[in-house]
């Protein structure tokens, strides 16, 4: 990775994505204007603009986007450059049809949206070189340029394609990947069914089958696929690497487990230069801050615990959602600050001005349709003036205290068809036990299962159904050193081509854990179970139950009830300095926190009992300072305890013993040194 200079200057940034191709030349100087009230620091420029830079084929048009950007830079507006590869021409896409992606079914899809793109097409692959080539020798050395945004949300709404380019595509893959047809073989489990291939040629993609298809064959599809947008970003990146070193290359994902689930990020943060994120609130009437802290404490861990950026999120409803609630007041605000505190470096919209036309005209955006006399527009410049005030926070990293292992490869392969529940739901998994730690006010960071992780007393495996060999054995070092590992039923279960362990069950966790699954016993829908503690307490589980049999683990809740009545059904394990706690039911939120109560007594980690619900407190800290947010996502007034005296960022107080958090607000105190 190359030498970089920071998106902003100085301190945080604050802005959206601006789309000035939308209106007439005579609205910009008032957009500038505006975004100066605002206190807009970076945009995000030319994302879906490729038609209007390159109308004819080899014919450029890049004065209005010269000017547009002159003008930000004159008003001391920094910008995110696009590539806008994610939106190819019309002109593009009639000179080159086969360039639309497929369906597994074999449907084509037409021009017409955004992200209709094969991403094997060397076409598609050449077009998009020569216009980021393009961009790239024009603007490398803009003065307003902090920037380049790749593409845009890579995976959505289309990842695979199932075309004849990336059949032959897929045969190049596995080639490279597996080495040899035979290793092929084994690692799919080609002998079931009559599924032996005796040469790449003879493989296709997963297309349409009269029953359920060759599992370990679509997780490899699932793999090219992402690999194979990634190998596009790549090449994009590479080319503004060498076009214009020092500045760094992005593109903008979608971490939220509720937003996209086709991206590996993991191998994707590992290419971009600044990770960034776009979060949208999945208003299905969850606590909908949760969702928002879970995708933050995402994104960071995806960035190694180093800060990175909100590129995009709204300012009020969206547009695209069955039904979409404006935010209430306060509460743009306190979204944007909930990121900031988990580790972004700022706070950015989709988008400036709010559209007239196309499919987002609905979406909110910082410029509202009702324009300024609005409560939207009051707030953003509020918020505006907030963002600045934290300058002294960008560079900080954010704390955690406790990790949560989770791996896309695993969630792909739980997913696939015909396994023992269709209610068991790794992100159903994830988002409980992610509700469960944010409920005890322990900060998270996401873990890979192969990752160092001596730094954390407490590690929680919510749902962790492929398991290489590899985080076995790291999660049965991380035990013997003294680490509390708390894992959930069908975790350890296959390997990383989706092959059962050999041996009972949880192949790769058994020996951590000390015991054996003879059988799994999903329940029926609406079936439950009763567990009952050594006390005679009692909680209530559904969807799963396992006869366990302890080899070395001692039983701590019993099944009182249902064909496992008498087994067990929470043990612990103790193992070198540590100890490894297994849950083989779903527990509702009431028996996950007895549970992580349990565990965190092992870990050492005390309770922050003074924290009402829905208040979060989290700390940033650097060479420039220790902070504390505190976010108040109700309706009273709330009291958080400081260890030490300091100043409130937002409203230049002096704050001592106890911190008022009034109801809806934020306040962020920078600790005495």
């Amino acid at each position: 990775m190359p030498e970089t200079n920071p998106p902003s200057r100085t301190g945080l940034a604050f802005g959206g994505d601006y789309n000035p191709e939308q209106w007439p030349e005579a609205v910009w100087s008032e957009d500038v204007r505006l975004m100066r009230e605002a206190g807009v620091t970076m945009v995000s420029v030319g994302i879906f603009s490729w038609a209007l830079l390159e109308p004819a084929p080899g014919t450029y048009e890049f004065g209005w986007l010269d000017r547009v950007l002159d003008l930000l830079h004159e008003n001391g507006i920094r910008v995110d450059l696009g590539t806008p590869t994610v939106a190819p021409p019309a002109w593009f896409y009639r000179e080159r049809p086969e360039a639309l992606p497929v369906t597994a079914d074999g449907t084509r899809h037409a021009f017409g949206s955004r992200g209709a793109i094969c991403h094997s097409n060397t076409h598609y692959r050449a077009a998009a070189a020569s216009i980021t080539t393009r961009l790239a020798t024009r603007y490398a050395d803009h003065p307003a340029l902090a920037l380049w945004h790749v593409h845009n949300e890579y995976g959505v709404p289309v990842s695979a394609c199932y075309c004849a380019s990336c059949a032959a595509h897929f045969r190049r893959w596995l080639a490279d990947t597996h080495g040899t047809v035979d290793a092929l073989n084994e690692a799919w489990g080609t002998a079931f069914w009559g599924q032996h291939y005796t040469g790449f040629d003879q493989v296709d993609p997963p297309r349409v089958t009269p029953t359920v298809g060759n599992p370990a064959q679509a997780l490899d599809y699932r793999r090219f696929a992402d690999a194979t947008m990634r190998e596009n970003f790549v090449a994009e990146r590479d080319i503004l690497h060498r076009l214009a070193p020092g500045v760094p290359v992005t593109t903008n994902f979608m971490t939220a487990l509720s937003q996209c689930d086709s991206v590996d990020y993991w191998a994707w943060g590992r290419e971009v230069d600044l990770v960034t994120n776009d979060h949208y609130l999945m208003t299905d009437g969850r606590r909908t801050h949760v969702n928002l802290a879970m995708a933050a404490d995402l994104t960071r861990s995806v960035a190694d615990g180093a800060p990175w950026l909100l590129l995009e999120h709204s300012t009020s409803g969206v547009n695209w959602q069955p039904r979409n609630p404006a935010k209430a007041p306060g509460q743009m605000a306190r979204n944007s600050l909930s990121h900031v505190a988990r580790g972004s470096e700022g706070a950015l919209f989709f988008q400036w001005r709010q559209s007239r036309r196309g499919a987002e005209k609905f979406h909110s955006s910082m410029l509202p349709h009702a324009g300024t006399d609005s409560r939207v527009w009051r707030e953003v410049v509020e918020l505006g003036s907030s963002v600045g005030a934290l300058a002294p926070v960008a560079g900080t990293r954010t704390v955690a205290d406790v990790a949560v292992l989770w791996d896309w490869h695993s969630w792909w392969a739980q997913n696939l068809q015909w396994r023992p529940s269709e209610d068991h739901d790794a992100r159903e998994r994830a988002d409980t036990f992610y509700e469960a730690l944010y409920d005890r006010h322990l900060t998270v960071d996401f873990a890979h299962p192969e990752s160092d992780l001596s730094a954390y007393p407490l590690v929680v495996v919510p749902a962790l159904y492929l398991m290489t060999e590899a985080a076995a054995e790291n999660v049965r070092r991380y035990v013997e050193s003294g680490g509390t590992l708390l894992v959930s039923y069908f975790s350890g279960i296959v390997d990383e081509h989706d092959a059962v362990h050999d041996g009972p069950c949880p192949g790769a966790l058994r020996d951590v854990l000390g015991l054996t699954v003879e059988e799994f016993s999903p329940l029926l829908q609406g079936e439950r179970v009763r567990i009952t503690g050594p006390d005679g307490s009692e909680l209530t589980g559904d969807v799963w139950t396992e006869f366990v049999v302890p080899r070395g683990a001692e039983t701590v809740w019993t099944y009182a009830d249902g064909l496992t009545a008498g087994h067990p059904a929470v043990t612990r394990h103790a193992l070198g300095a540590g100890s490894a706690w297994y849950v083989s039911t779903r527990l509702g939120a009431e028996g996950l926190d007895t549970l992580i109560a349990s565990a965190a007594d092992d870990a050492r980690i005390a309770p922050r009992a003074d924290l009402p619900r829905d208040v979060e407190v989290v700390r940033r800290t650097g060479e420039s300072g220790t902070f504390v947010f505190a976010v108040n996502h109700t309706g009273s007034d709330a009291k958080v305890t400081l260890d030490a005296h300091g100043t409130e960022l937002l409203t230049g107080e002096r704050a001592a013993g106890r911190l008022a958090v009034p109801a809806g607000t934020v306040r962020v105190v920078r600790l005495d040194a």
